[in-house]
């Protein structure tokens, strides 16, 4: 079922930078559901990628790249109290646009926050400073004395964005099935002290993606259902996820940041080379990649509970992703290519035959095993749903909706990240778009069937420890 036709209306301009895959699954739900005219809609883009559906529909096109000495002489005229930028670009400062937002009285939203181009691999800065940590902990302080004022809600796609919301209702199911009188959370500390007494010591955002075609990966092609820069962008940043309080064995290869709220620490090691164990219901356990996200940090932050300044509770937090087949393949190949990306790349949608996305998360630690909680969608339920999309991007697509939908009904939240939202409003929006929506109960743990192999590598006394996670 999709949701009621109109769900809030833009009473000004729509100016959308990027326009790629995800900012093509957006536009048709944006159309559906907000009530705005195409001559309201403005998209600049790098990338001609889109330029014939735009051209299609009668939306303003211009394809112009972003960057650090133009962006202002180009967004700030196109930007008044009332309007709202959509940013799903790369390469393109997200703090640097949502301060020029701010300042023109303008709404706000992403699904990533960005740096500019060359940000990831600045050889000037440190790898912490380039890190998801330090982008988040950049916009965090900028908002801190900007309570209130023009929306500004970063991060809100399918992960980061709804994932944060998975986890809450996740919570709710858990503690309702353990019979625990419950009332419902209303502030970060209310909720991470259920995820305490729940027992929840690891969250895995579980992502297992078995959407193929007919035409499979040839070689030097990077191939994916989503963005083939933005997976090449956060999957060739060091892993980083959030560093629990019941861990005793820190990497060898890991490192604090040492600033900020100290929740997540990284690895000095590409995401995309760095597999970890994890389990979807459908899926069963499999291996993935610990691949950066900015609902790994923020999860992790929200549910952490302090006593006399010292940490007493935080889950680890990080995203456990298998892509498509052929994107594994992908990463294979560009791994041998010493990480250099091949010269062509080709993302799918209307090739793909089959296959479908599940994307949830996996609580561990409490009484009754393994819980996860998200969203399965088949290529066929998302193209029934809504056009010019995957099951992958149509997730995404979704959270974006929903937190479009909720910054217009709080024009006046200032920055707000996925948990400072109600989970369910975001949940009653976006669910049309997702699937069947489930939470299903498991008894897997990453030494599950591993018997004697590697014994020296693991931890047997605490199976939820991150060095049973990851793979050696």
């Amino acid at each position: 079922m999709r949701p009621a036709a109109r769900l809030a209306r833009l009473p000004g301009k729509l100016l959308m930078v990027g326009f790629g895959c995800i900012g093509q699954a957006v536009l048709p739900l944006l159309l559906r559901h907000l009530e705005l005219r195409l001559a309201q809609i403005t998209i600049v883009t790098a990338s001609a990628e889109g330029e014939g559906m735009a051209r299609q529909l009668g939306v303003d096109f211009e394809l112009l790249a972003l960057t650090e000495g133009n962006y202002r002489a180009v967004l700030a005229p196109r930007l008044n109290a009332g309007d709202f930028l959509l940013n799903l670009s790369v390469d393109v400062s997200s703090l640097a646009l949502l301060e020029l937002c701010w300042q023109r009285g303008a709404l706000y939203l992403d699904a990533s926050i960005e740096p500019w181009a060359g940000g990831y691999t600045d050889p000037a800065r440190s790898i912490s400073q380039r890190s998801n940590y330090a982008l988040r902990e950049a916009v965090l302080a900028f908002a801190r004395d900007k309570r209130q004022g023009p929306t500004a809600l970063v991060t809100q796609g399918a992960n980061p964005g709804l994932a944060s919301c998975f986890v809450k209702r996740a919570l709710i199911n858990l503690a309702a099935g353990s019979g625990e009188a419950l009332t419902r959370p209303q502030c970060p500390d209310s909720w991470a002290a259920l995820a305490q007494r729940l027992g929840i010591r690891t969250i895995h955002i579980a992502e297992r993606d078995t959407q193929t075609s007919v035409q499979r990966k040839l070689r030097h092609e990077f191939v994916n259902t989503w963005s083939v820069a933005g997976f090449i962008g956060e999957g060739t940043q060091p892993s980083e996820l959030g560093w629990g309080s019941h861990e005793r064995h820190f990497p060898v290869d890991g490192a604090r940041h040492g600033f900020g709220s100290d929740a997540a620490i990284y690895l000095n090691r590409p995401g995309m080379a760095t597999r970890v164990r994890s389990w979807t219901p459908l899926e069963g356990p499999f291996h993935g990649f610990l691949v950066t996200h900015g609902e790994s940090i923020s999860i992790a932050d929200h549910l952490t509970l302090h006593k006399s300044g010292a940490v007493v509770y935080r889950p680890t937090v990080h995203y456990t992703y298998h892509p498509c087949d052929d994107a594994v393949l992908s990463v294979h190949e560009m791994a041998g290519r010493n990480w250099r990306p091949q010269p062509v790349q080709r993302i799918l949608r209307d090739e793909i035959t089959s296959g479908l996305d599940e994307l949830g998360v996996l609580l561990m630690g409490h009484a009754g095993g393994v819980y996860w909680f998200g969203s399965r969608l088949s290529i066929e339920q998302a193209r029934s749903l809504a056009p010019f999309n995957s099951a992958t991007s149509l997730q995404v697509a979704a959270g974006v909706l929903a937190g479009m939908v909720w910054a217009l009904a709080h024009p006046q939240a200032g920055v707000v990240e996925p948990e400072d939202m109600d989970h369910e409003a975001v949940l009653a929006i976006a669910s049309p778009y997702l699937g069947e929506l489930v939470g299903v109960h498991g008894d897997w743990t990453p030494l599950q069937g591993r018997g004697q192999l590697f014994a020296e590598d693991m931890d047997t006394e605490d199976p939820w420890q991150f060095k049973n996670v990851r793979v050696l």
